[in-house]
C-alpha cells in the first residue's frame, strides 16, 4: 500500500511557466548559465544558481540565499501557491517518445519501510549536504522520478484531463514539449489515492540522493519533535510514471588506452570469455541482452559472453554492465574502480553509436563499448533484492524541469 497525497504547489502563472522552468543547473556550462541569467529575468536559475550564489561555498549562507531568492520571486508574483490541494498531471514529448504521469507528494515512511525501492547506493556526504539544503530552503523544486506498475484506472483519469486545455503548454529550446494539468476535483483525487493504495511498491528511477535526504530531514525533525507522519516534512515531491511510459536507455563506456596491449593482443584476450565477431556494417548496435558492441581502431565487433561466465539467476551478475566490468574492464584493461579511474568515460545511449564513434575517432578515447539497455524487470529485481547496480548502469527519461511545481514544507 503506497501513500501519496495532493499538495498546494507554488508555481508560475500560465504566461511565465516556459520562462521559469529550467534544466538542472549542472547541465549548463558557466557561459550558458551567464547567458540564461542575463537574458531571462524569470528563469528558476536566478533562485538556485544566481551569480552571487555561485560565489558562495556550499553551506548555510548559500542555502539561505536560495531561500531569499525564492521568497523574492513569490513577492514578485512569479510564484503563486495554489488555493486548493491537487495532483499535477504532466506530459512530456521528446524525440517521438511520450511520457505521462502525476506530480504528487509521496511518503517518507514508505521510503524508510522499503515500499519505495532503490537500486543505487548514495554517498553519505552528499546526503548530508542535500539535507542541510532542504532544511534551510524549505522546498523541493525538482521531483524525484518514481515508477509504478501500470494501472488502467489511472490511465482513464489521465485521458479525461488530456482531452482538456492544459494549464501549461510550451516547447523548450531543446525541442521538448511540456504540458501540465491541475487535478483538484475531489472525486478524481480520491480515485488516484485509492489506485496507489493498491500498488505494492514504487521504484526510484532518478533521484536517489534527493529521496535519502528527504528521509534524513524527516528524522531530524522527529528528533526535535516538530513533525508527525502527516506533516509536510513527512513527504517529498515526486513524478510518478507507469513502467510502460518510462524509457531506459543504455549507458555506454569509453576507455582511454589499451593497458599496454596491441589490438591483436586485446582481441586474443577477449576470446577467452567471449564469442568475438567482427562486424562489417557501418555501426553495430547490440540487439538483445548479453550482446556487447565494441568499437576499436575504426572497426565494430560483436561480443557475446560464453556460457558459464556469469550467473543468469543473479540480480547483479547477469547485468551487462557487470559482465563488461568483470570480464573486460578489470582483468584485461586494468580498470578496477569505475568511480575513480580517470581512463573511463560514460556516454548515455541518447547520443547514439555515432556519439561513441566520434569520441574514439577524435582520439579522446581508444575503445568504446555499447550495451543493451537495462530492462525494467532487471531494475526491479535488483531493487527487490536490496542490491545496487554498478555505476552508470541506466540513463532514464523523462528528465524533469526544475521550478515547474514547487513543494514547500516546514516553517514558512
Amino acid at each position: 500500500m503506497i501513500s501519496i497525497k495532493p499538495f498546494k504547489a507554488s508555481r508560475p502563472p500560465r504566461d511565465k511557466a516556459y520562462l521559469v522552468a529550467t534544466r538542472s543547473y549542472m547541465s549548463y556550462s558557466d557561459e550558458q548559465l551567464d547567458e540564461k541569467l542575463e537574458n531571462n529575468p524569470f528563469t528558476f536559475l536566478h533562485i538556485i544558481n544566481s551569480a552571487d550564489i555561485r560565489k558562495l561555498p556550499f553551506g548555510e549562507a548559500k542555502y539561505k540565499k536560495v531561500k531569499e531568492n525564492f521568497k523574492n520571486f513569490e513577492q514578485e508574483d512569479i510564484f503563486r501557491e495554489d488555493e486548493k490541494e491537487g495532483f499535477y498531471l504532466y506530459r512530456q514529448v521528446k524525440d517521438g517518445n511520450e511520457y505521462i504521469g502525476i506530480i504528487s507528494a509521496v511518503s517518507v515512511l514508505d521510503y524508510q519501510s522499503g515500499k519505495i525501492k532503490k537500486h543505487e547506493n548514495t554517498l553519505t556526504q552528499r546526503e548530508e549536504m542535500f539535507t542541510d539544503y532542504l532544511e534551510t530552503t524549505g522546498f523541493n523544486a525538482e521531483p524525484v522520478l518514481l515508477t509504478y506498475k501500470d494501472d488502467l484506472r489511472l490511465d482513464l483519469i489521465f485521458a479525461k484531463y488530456i482531452d482538456q486545455r492544459s494549464e501549461y503548454e510550451f516547447t523548450s529550446t531543446d525541442r521538448v514539449l511540456h504540458q501540465l494539468w491541475v487535478i483538484d476535483e475531489d472525486n478524481d483525487i480520491s480515485k488516484i489515492k485509492t489506485a496507489f493504495k493498491d500498488q505494492e511498491a514504487l521504484y526510484i528511477a532518478d533521484g536517489h540522493h534527493r529521496s535519502a535526504s528527504s528521509s534524513k530531514l524527516y528524522d531530524r525533525a522527529m528528533e526535535k519533535a516538530t513533525v508527525d507522519s502527516e506533516s509536510s516534512q513527512a513527504y517529498f515531491m515526486a513524478f510518478l510514471i507507469g513502467e510502460e511510459q518510462m524509457k531506459i536507455y543504455d549507458f555506454n563506456r569509453l576507455v582511454k588506452g589499451m593497458n599496454n596491449l596491441s589490438q591483436n593482443q586485446l582481441l586474443e584476450a577477449l576470446h577467452k570469455d567471449f564469442l568475438v565477431e567482427k562486424k562489417h556494417e557501418e555501426a553495430y548496435r547490440p540487439g538483445k541482452l548479453h550482446e556487447i558492441s565494441m568499437y576499436l581502431k575504426g572497426e565494430w565487433y560483436k561480443l557475446v559472453p560464453k556460457t558459464g561466465t556469469f550467473d543468469p539467476a543473479d540480480a547483479i551478475d547477469h547485468l551487462d554492465t557487470r559482465i563488461l566490468s568483470k570480464l573486460i574492464l578489470k582483468p584485461i584493461l586494468g580498470i578496477k574502480n569505475l568511480k575513480t579511474d580517470q581512463r573511463v568515460g560514460f556516454l548515455p545511449g541518447t547520443e547514439g553509436l555515432e556519439g561513441l564513434k566520434q569520441k574514439v575517432d577524435s582520439k579522446s578515447f581508444d575503445i568504446a563499448f555499447a550495451l543493451f539497455p537495462v530492462t525494467i524487470e532487471q531494475l526491479k529485481k535488483v531493487a527487490d533484492e536490496n542490491e545496487t547496480m554498478p555505476p552508470k548502469s541506466t540513463y532514464i527519461e523523462p528528465k524533469l524541469r526544475s521550478g515547474l511545481t514547487v513543494y514547500k514544507f516546514g516553517a514558512k
